[in-house]
């Protein structure tokens, strides 16, 4: 087998995937609790917030895969259990089923913390030349910024 040899030292290559790991988990946790809300959201913007929601966990399931994909390109294992996304996720989970108000505001603050986690990496990135890894966090970080802000203006 060859080794990996992609002009990104070794030590920089384990510090990106230790932060794209984090934004896997953040990633994952939030596809899981916006499709939690999809299911049983309920009340006046049911219809709204239930195909909105529908959306939003559709692009996330792809997003997770891109970002499993570049951390394995990185030569790196991927963390693909509940447990190991429970240990490295900045959002918390939540308990019961909450108001349609209060998703927004939950799905809100973990956008926000997606997007947070998303700034982590691309600052690694950029300081070790991984042009692959900035493009990828810039593009989540754009997404993410621009759901919050379309969450946002829900409960205004």
């Amino acid at each position: 087998m060859s080794k990996i040899d992609i002009g990104i030292k070794q030590a920089d290559r384990v510090n990106i995937a230790e932060g794209l790991k984090r934004l896997l988990a953040d990633s994952y946790t939030l596809y899981l609790q916006t499709h939690n809300f999809h299911w049983n959201v309920e009340g006046p913007q049911f219809r709204e917030l239930h195909l909105m929601f529908e959306e939003h966990y559709t692009e996330l399931a792809l997003a997770v895969d891109e970002i499993a994909e570049r951390i394995r390109t990185l030569d790196v294992p991927a963390p693909g259990t509940y447990k190991e996304f429970a240990r490295l996720s900045s959002i918390e989970e939540v308990e019961g089923v909450p108001d349609g108000k209060t998703m927004v505001d939950l799905l809100t603050k973990g956008h926000e913390q997606v997007v947070k986690s998303c700034r982590d990496v691309l600052k690694l990135a950029q300081e070790a030349d991984d042009e692959s890894t900035a493009a990828l966090a810039s593009d989540r970080m754009r997404i993410h910024e621009k759901t919050a802000w379309m969450l946002r203006a829900l409960n205004k």
